[in-house]
């Protein structure tokens, strides 16, 4: 069964014009070109960071356009980690349903997110630049930053939030065109993550509107570090998912089909990403397991809740092994493992997101410990944390969108993919440089090299006495940012290349939808999967009734700190 509705869809939908097709791909693409501006940004001061740790200090020579080591860190994360993929995430999800669906989204409200999502990242940019804000991408209180860096993130988080408004209209039109029908599974996917994501934000929400922007503004004086750290961490730790989750759109609903299979089972590829949305949200609080504030008990609970997020991920790993052995071996793979060899490499898209699900392996298995509170005491604000994200995110969620873009730029703009061999040769260099970067960084992590630290700075005679015995693993550090830097380079060559191209009536032009063996039709499991809005409010309770007393502590007996300027 095709996930595509040209079949199913009955006639009283109106098909969008071609006219208005290509206003829908006009609107992705500035979403994406926005949103990939902002990680190249990000990426050259990511070099910065990797040399730091090998000993190189390069903030000197940057004068005055960075000021500070803690500007440049603010900058890279807020970047990457913000901007990038709010950008490339919000388009993405509109514009995937809207083609599967085959109906017109609502473009004035899909434009209006753009515009706001553009105005809070310049506001945040400004408060960057001028190194008002260097308060790192966690905000942390009672460091202080400017009421424009603030009020630009609350705007960016806000304009984060419409997309779902957008998905959630074509889905309530469909229905009612095809009722008692279900869903069609990237429609499914988007709405789910969305709804996640409306959930995961009202701690950064709260935090943002009711403690950090009054105080930036001076309608407060002061500010409670540990109720601000909580309510980030309700968002900051599922925002994971939000990043992980639209990659796993086009793991599961595009690649296959890419790979030259199908996917095995469109009810699992529901159930893990039901499974994400109820297990991503109530453990937050594991960020936390050296704060004096929170209880034992939570964190024992929390720890539990963390590990059961392995189950959806479980599943993932399965289900798509399976779909691309499937695919494998229809391409002729023989043996035990002759459908990986069979895997066609050589496209670019494949090979990226392939890798990109070898990365998260590693990545989910340093993950296992920072869930564990006995042994997340071990590498706590030490680089094994960065290694581990850095592993995830800028290996998994951006390997997969730069997999990505090596068809959705030819789709959108009609114009041939600038190289093949050079796009190939960034997302090998990209996966070398990030897997040598997190190897090397949990090895000094173990070793105790802390996060956030400006170790370069230190005269060389300090520097080898704290860290000549590690030396070896941050020199390593430095050289995979390099390698991941190098693939970077490669990557806008044929990124700047295909926008600014010729015009080609070879380009693809369709979107690569796969068929899938096990369809939803009939399936209980599909059917309980179905009602989002119940699951949207179990999900809720049950966060609810993992906060509350959390936040019972400190809303009975705050805490009134002043806020500092350290730089």
């Amino acid at each position: 069964m095709s996930a595509t509705l040209s079949n199913n869809a009955p006639r009283i939908l109106a098909t969008p014009t071609a006219g208005e097709i290509a206003g829908e791909k006009t609107m992705l693409l500035a979403f994406w070109v926005t949103g990939f501006l902002a990680l190249a940004v990000g990426i050259a001061i990511g070099v910065l960071q990797s040399s730091n740790y090998a000993g190189i200090n390069l903030y000197p020579y940057l004068q005055p356009f960075l000021k500070s080591y803690y500007q440049g860190l603010t900058m890279h994360g807020v970047l990457n980690a913000y901007v990038f993929t709010f950008f490339t995430i919000s388009g993405w999800l509109m514009y995937l349903p809207a083609r599967e669906l085959k109906l017109k989204p609502n473009m004035g409200l899909a434009w209006f997110t753009y515009a706001l999502m553009l105005i809070g990242t310049l506001m945040a940019a400004y408060g960057m630049f001028d190194n008002s804000s260097s308060v790192l991408y966690t905000m942390y209180a009672p460091l202080k930053g400017s009421a424009w860096f603030y009020l630009g993130i609350t705007l960016v988080v806000v304009a984060s939030i419409l997309p779902l408004f957008v998905v959630l209209e074509m889905r309530a039109r469909w229905k009612r065109a095809n009722p008692g029908q279900l869903t069609p599974l990237v429609t499914y996917m988007s709405a789910t993550t969305l709804l996640m994501w409306l959930l995961a934000a009202l701690g950064a929400g709260t935090e943002a509107v009711f403690l950090l922007d009054p105080w930036s503004l001076g309608m407060t004086q002061t500010i409670d570090p540990l109720l601000a750290r909580t309510l980030f961490w309700w968002t900051g730790h599922p925002i994971v998912y939000f990043w992980l989750m639209p990659g796993y759109v086009s793991i599961y609903a595009l690649l296959p089909r890419q790979a030259g299979g199908k996917l095995i089972s469109d009810p699992l590829a529901r159930l893990a990403f039901l499974l994400l949305f109820v297990f991503s949200l109530p453990v937050g609080t594991h960020h936390q397991y050296t704060d004096p504030g929170i209880s034992p008990v939570i964190k024992g609970i929390v720890t539990a809740l963390t590990l059961s997020v392995a189950i959806p991920s479980l599943i993932t790993a399965f289900t798509i092994a399976l779909s691309l052995e499937y695919g494998g071996r229809r391409r002729g793979g023989k043996g035990l493992m002759g459908w990986w060899t069979a895997l066609p490499w050589k496209d670019p898209s494949v090979a990226a997101q392939v890798l990109a699900l070898v990365s998260f392996i590693f990545g989910g298995a340093g993950g296992i410990v920072n869930a564990s509170w006995q042994l997340d005491n071990v590498v706590h604000n030490t680089l094994w944390i960065p290694a581990h994200f850095h592993l995830t995110v800028g290996t998994m969620t951006t390997l997969v969108f730069m997999g990505v873009s090596f068809w959705l730029l030819p789709h959108l703009t009609g114009r041939k993919l600038y190289s093949s061999k050079l796009a190939l040769w960034s997302v090998w260099l990209w996966f070398l440089g990030l897997m040598t970067w997190g190897f090397a960084g949990h090895w000094a992590g173990m070793d105790g090299v802390p996060r956030r630290a400006w170790v370069s700075s230190l005269p060389h005679d300090q520097y080898m006495q704290l860290y000549g015995a590690v030396h070896p693993a941050l020199i390593i550090v430095g050289i995979g940012g390099v390698i991941a830097a190098l693939g970077a380079v490669l990557y806008y060559i044929v990124f700047f290349g295909t926008l600014f191209g010729q015009k080609d009536s070879k380009a693809m032009v369709e979107i690569p939808f796969t068929e899938y063996i096990t369809s939803s039709e009939g399936s209980l499991l599909a059917r309980v999967a179905e009602p989002l809005g119940l699951w949207t409010l179990i999900t809720f309770v049950i966060t609810l009734a993992v906060y509350i007393p959390v936040f019972w502590p400190m809303l009975t007996h705050p805490i009134h700190a002043p806020g500092f300027v350290l730089w």
